[in-house]
């Protein structure tokens, strides 16, 4: 059945303080995190979005949201004649209310005028903080086809994986039928167990794979979505909206069987990324069809002289030098890697200006200047934007979460991971 995009607005949840992925959320939202050396998590939705033929967009945010603010300015402009729009809804007073969002769904209904005004038939509802790539127009012809008033994006999980997730079943026809969050035990798993073949028949290979999970993705019909937010004062889709949807309507699961990871803590922040450099990453940044889009900053290329590099990605405006070895690592915009560096399944995150830019930090203060120091060794961390890190440093991870959550000296560590915050300090010498 033909379906068209241009039907539908969607809303993408900016989240909440991002406490788990902290020290990354300090100072930025969790859809401001820089994603893959050169990209933000929120460019992961949208670009799904656009590639989707889906073009207009609100972006509700809340919390340390200044620099998306700003990434959002700089890299979202549409031709004024095609009403394509990524527009930020932030928390605000208005005659309505005077509080901040208390939920996901909360943050809809507070500007549920926006959604009335459209004229859309259709609004989806999408997470700032996933990794994932979908074409949006699929689950949009399975809503149609449905006559659903809600569906939902499902991911076949096997038992295993099932305990991290809600768990939907579902009848016959792929509607929902209930519904448990994270179950924990054979009986709960086998009240929303999905037969394989059911599975199977959809065209996907359940590979021993009987649960399907939300993925917190939702195509409403319009007046069904200002419906459930008006008579109710629920505040969040997942636990309070989703179940209440399916107790007045029925809901339609639509399968999804691609690459999906909810960017929650710091360990999942890691892994996402380092995976991105593998030499076949099960995400890959590289899709004819599914460009990733993000803000053009014509830097430099990176220069590289007598460096090795392994199974690593590096992005522009770099200065790596000579007897650095870069193994299974991203290295972000703006790095200054001095001589003899040993970087290993790490995170760089860069910089945002030239070292030679007036407001980067002095070198006169007796301070690393920014960048890595020579014979510095940094291996299982993270490392955000504009750190200094001096001479001979060593910061070293056992690389599972083995390590306990900590704090010591200009480093924190969590999840196993550790993490040098943004605009850290470093004197030479220093050693974790």
């Amino acid at each position: 059945m033909p379906v068209d995009p241009r039907d539908v607005l969607c809303l993408i949840l900016g989240g909440g303080k991002g406490t788990r992925l902290r020290p990354l959320t300090e100072h930025r939202s969790k859809p401001a995190v820089p994603l893959a050396g050169k990209y933000r998590l929120i460019d992961i939705p949208i670009s799904n979005c656009l590639n989707s033929g889906i073009r207009r967009m609100y972006l509700l945010t809340q919390f340390n949201s200044v620099s998306l603010h700003r990434h959002i300015r700089q890299t979202y402009r549409f031709d004024p004649f095609a009403g394509g729009f990524v527009e930020i809804l932030a928390a605000q007073q208005t005659n309505e209310g005077e509080l901040w969002y208390e939920g996901t769904a909360d943050a809809v209904r507070k500007n549920l005028r926006y959604v009335q005004q459209a004229d859309a038939k259709y609004v989806l509802i999408l997470s700032g903080d996933q990794l994932y790539r979908m074409d949006f127009r699929d689950m949009l012809r399975t809503h149609v086809e449905s006559g659903a008033p809600a569906t939902i994006a499902a991911l076949p999980v096997d038992r295993e994986k099932a305990s991290a997730f809600g768990i939907m079943r579902i009848d016959g026809e792929g509607c929902v039928e209930g519904f448990v969050e994270k179950p924990q035990t054979d009986e709960e798993l086998e009240v929303v167990r999905t037969d394989p073949d059911w599975i199977a028949s959809h065209g996907i290979d359940p590979q021993g794979r009987e649960c399907l999970a939300s993925m917190g993705i939702y195509l409403f019909d319009r007046h069904t979505l200002v419906d459930l937010l008006e008579k109710t004062e629920y505040e969040d889709f997942g636990r309070e909206v989703f179940p209440a949807a399916l107790r007045e309507q029925w809901v339609k699961v639509h399968l999804f069987d691609g690459y999906w990871e909810d960017i929650g803590t710091i360990r999942a922040f890691y892994e996402s990324n380092l995976l991105l450099a593998e030499s076949d990453p099960q995400f890959t940044l590289v899709h004819p069809d599914g460009p990733i889009y993000t803000r053009p900053r014509f830097l430099p290329p990176t220069r590289i002289d007598g460096a090795t590099i392994i199974g690593s990605l590096v992005a522009d405006g770099c200065r790596i030098e000579q007897g650095t070895v870069i193994d299974q690592s991203l290295v972000g915009l703006r790095c200054v890697i001095a001589t003899d560096v040993t970087i290993r399944k790490s995170v760089l995150m860069g910089a945002d200006f030239m070292p030679s830019d007036p407001a980067a930090p002095s070198t006169d203060d007796g301070n690393p200047p920014l960048g890595i120091g020579d014979r510095t060794v940094i291996e299982g961390a993270i490392v955000d934007k504009n750190c200094r890190i001096g001479k001979d440093v060593t910061i070293r991870a056992t690389g599972d979460s083995s390590l306990p959550d900590c704090e010591r000296g200009p480093v924190i560590v969590r999840d196993g991971v550790i993490v040098v915050p943004r605009g850290a300090i470093v004197p030479d010498g220093w050693t974790f």
